[in-house]
């Protein structure tokens, strides 16, 4: 498989508010693909295929944390607000992208003090988020003006994607959720030659990193039957982990996270299909954190829903780390839950 579609969606720039590169990117792919592309108010992208039979809806968001501009400081630095769950400690030092209006994009770096020039108490502290500052390499407000920077403005990390030692190993920023949107494209096109008995509904959603928003809204607009949202889920394979959720061993099915209790028949129909076809999945759990299937499953009268989450280290940080073969593994199940669900199995999931 070519990594070039992951390549391309991780270095895209989308913070919640600001999909609109990812949204295009999804209607290029997808064009061929869908009988009808439609978007809900805010901004969510809902690529149709069939419309007889119950409804799938696949959802994956487009957005990744990043700040928005707050403030320009006489001296010429970039004071933001974070959109999205960021820890302080991996903002600083790292390099970004300030992306203006009319999409020109310049280059900065988060500030820090030297260790030399920090007091004892100082060294204690942990940096708050409202302390931190940008440095785009100006001398004063004026010559950020001059460059067309404005408050309100989109920042995003900067890191470059790379295949590491091992190859299935890939480096990139955006992971959460370029990877969902990635599997979501995969798996529409993969579907296109096949027969199925639903109607699929593969759907960017927008700002799900400040509460899951596009989720809700798409949902209403959907009214899906059965709800998958492809994200990423926390691989604890680290050595301060506790390796209950790998690299390599297959997407992890959901069964709790903080705004949802995975859907148990629905889970249990997903497994059986996982085992018939030789499909590698991992059960996990995230204690806080919500995904799209929080609000998917609370859509019009309830849609059974469950997040289908890749394992990625590193996440809500500049740069994070996924397997390639769990990604082809995700795609996988995502086409074969598809080519097996029926609406008598979508009975038997909804009255169980």
């Amino acid at each position: 498989m070519s990594v070039k579609l992951l390549k391309e969606l991780s270095e895209l720039n989308g913070v919640p508010g600001n999909e609109k590169q990812i949204k295009d990117f999804m209607k290029k792919e997808l064009a061929d693909y869908s009988d009808k592309i439609s978007y809900d108010n805010i901004g969510s992208i809902i690529c149709q295929k069939g419309t007889i039979g119950p409804r799938i809806m696949v959802a994956a968001h487009m957005d990744e944390i990043g700040f928005m501009v707050s403030k320009i400081t006489k001296e010429g630095y970039l004071k933001v607000l974070p959109l999205g769950g960021w820890w302080s400690q991996v903002v600083l030092a790292q390099q970004v992208v300030i992306t203006t209006d009319d999409l020109k994009e310049y280059r900065g770096v988060t500030g820090s003090k030297p260790p030399h020039v920090l007091t004892a108490e100082e060294r204690k502290k942990i940096v708050e988020l409202s302390d931190v500052f940008i440095d785009i390499g100006v001398k004063d407000k004026e010559a950020v003006e001059k460059l067309g920077i404005k408050i309100g403005d989109m920042v995003t990390p900067y890191i470059e994607f790379l295949e590491l030692a091992d190859k299935d190993y890939l480096l990139g920023k955006a992971w959460d959720d370029r990877i969902g949107v990635a599997v979501a494209i995969e798996a529409m096109k993969k579907l296109k030659k096949e027969k199925h008995d639903n109607a699929l509904y593969a759907v960017g959603t927008v700002q799900e990193e400040v509460g899951c928003r596009g989720a809700q809204t798409a949902s209403n607009f959907v009214k899906p039957d059965i709800g998958l949202a492809i994200d990423v889920t926390i691989a604890d394979d680290i050595p301060a982990g506790d390796q209950d959720c790998k690299l390599g061993e297959g997407p992890a099915l959901l069964i709790y996270d903080g705004g949802t209790v995975g859907h148990g028949e629905l889970r249990r129909q997903i497994i059986k299909i996982a085992k018939k076809n030789k499909i590698k999945y991992q059960l996990s759990y995230l204690k806080s954190g919500s995904t799209d299937a929080s609000k998917m499953h609370l859509s019009h009268s309830g849609c059974p829903s469950i997040s289908i989450g890749i394992p990625s280290r590193y996440i809500h940080s500049h740069t994070s780390l996924i397997h390639k073969q769990d990604y082809l593994a995700c795609i996988d199940l995502v086409v074969e839950i598809v080519k097996a669900f029926n609406q008598e199995i979508v009975d038997q999931i909804t009255n169980n």
